[in-house]
């Protein structure tokens, strides 16, 4: 962990004009006058009645966690930063690809290859050096989610994988921290306040993750540039609300976007009391690892899974492989392995008789997901020397 330009403990302070829906969120206020250049940085937000130089320090004094750094969390970050919330973390474990400036609008090219935490913090504090800002290079886990999250008023869900939604949505509820949750599809987005007092959490919605595989991600399935920044935008908006006590949040409502038709619907969604969570008897009291539910397989991973140097290795030692590439065709003429035969996952049942019961099948997609359900579904269906690659074609690319 990094601290940038001070530190979180400023000392707690009183105001009476604090909003019930603020005190019902236990969210910290504090006593912070605004000097002469935070008057005039915020000075178009200062003269809205609802915001005022009493909701100005609220927001100075709040402090909001980022889950992610990516599509969602770029111009969460942002925009809440230019705002003037005054403290903020942001943990994310990865590094600047060239491939995520596409939507990720926190980076620029030079940073590739940076951590996104360390590259963020630059543009940040460059957007406004007053922000006190902490970073995590790693992921949100089982082992930190509690002595990191209670120490934030909110929490803001950018999350690109379903086993970090539902931690974050736990330890939220664990901690009675409001998560802002936002998700992207394609062209689809969603976004919900969970773990908020009298209000539902994700589990409500969907007690339990999808199995591996089931639903792409926006590594596999793509996602339109715009629409993270739309969502997350979205999902700094109700930060800002939450932090002043104003309008209505998304407690209770699901709010989701189809980009293609432009339509907003939003879906009333209430606690379930039957909620594994926040139910009236809750079964899940503590953290629990999510990898073992949501990851791709089992006990035998290791037995039905090649490392791409391992892979590379055998096809320059000459042993005949039948690389099989479960893709869609766009993303087979964008790239490919050598000597691969296209059979989408979706279409591989009725193709299997074009496949060699007795052969050595390596079978690979985008990252492993679908592959590694093909991969299985062969194992079951007498094809005994079938392994999925590790890591799809991004990880043997990465290797090259």
């Amino acid at each position: 962990m990094y601290i940038y330009n001070g530190d979180f403990t400023r000392q707690r302070g009183t105001d009476a004009k604090v909003s019930k829906s603020l005190e019902k969120a236990g969210m910290a206020t504090f006593d912070l006058p605004l000097n002469s250049e935070e008057k005039e940085r915020y000075s178009r937000q200062l003269i809205l009645p609802q915001v005022g130089v009493a909701g100005q320090q609220k927001l100075k004094a709040a402090k909001v966690l980022l889950v992610g750094a990516g599509g969602l969390g770029s111009p969460a970050a942002l925009y809440l930063a230019a705002a003037g919330v005054g403290r903020m973390g942001i943990i994310d474990p990865d590094l600047v690809d060239v491939s995520n400036l596409q939507r990720q609008v926190l980076y620029g090219t030079d940073d590739t290859g940076s951590p996104k935490v360390d590259a963020a913090a630059r543009h940040l504090l460059d957007l406004n050096p007053l922000l006190a800002l902490r970073i995590w290079q790693e992921r949100l886990d089982v082992d930190n989610a509690l002595s990191i999250i209670p120490g934030f008023d909110l929490v803001l869900d950018g999350a690109d994988n379903f086993a970090t939604r539902y931690l974050v949505n736990d330890a939220c509820v664990l901690a009675g921290v409001p998560n802002i949750h936002g998700s992207i599809h394609q062209f689809e987005g969603q976004a919900a306040i969970y773990g908020a007092p009298g209000g539902p959490c994700y589990r409500c919605l969907y007690p339990e993750p999808p199995d591996a595989g089931e639903i792409p991600s926006c590594a596999e399935a793509g996602v339109l540039g715009v629409l993270p920044g739309l969502i997350g935008t979205i999902q700094a908006t109700e930060a800002l609300k939450m932090i002043l006590g104003i309008g209505e949040p998304l407690i209770g409502r699901v709010l989701r976007v189809n980009a293609l038709d432009m339509r907003f619907k939003t879906t009333r969604l209430a606690a379930d009391p039957e909620c594994p969570l926040c139910g009236d008897h809750p079964t899940i009291k503590e953290l629990r690892s999510m990898d073992s539910t949501c990851k791709a397989g089992g006990d035998d991973d290791e037995n039905l899974e090649i490392q791409p140097d391992e892979l590379r290795r055998r096809i320059e030692q000459g042993e005949a492989i039948f690389l099989l590439d479960v893709r869609e065709p766009h993303e087979w003429d964008l790239s490919r392995i050598d000597g691969a035969t296209l059979i989408p996952l979706r279409s591989l049942p009725e193709n299997v008789d074009k496949l060699d019961a007795d052969a050595h099948i390596v079978v690979y997609c985008h990252s492993g997901m679908r592959s590694f359900r093909a991969t299985t579904w062969l194992r079951e269906n007498g094809f005994p020397r079938v392994r999925n690659l590790a890591g799809g074609i991004v990880a043997w690319q990465q290797q090259q």
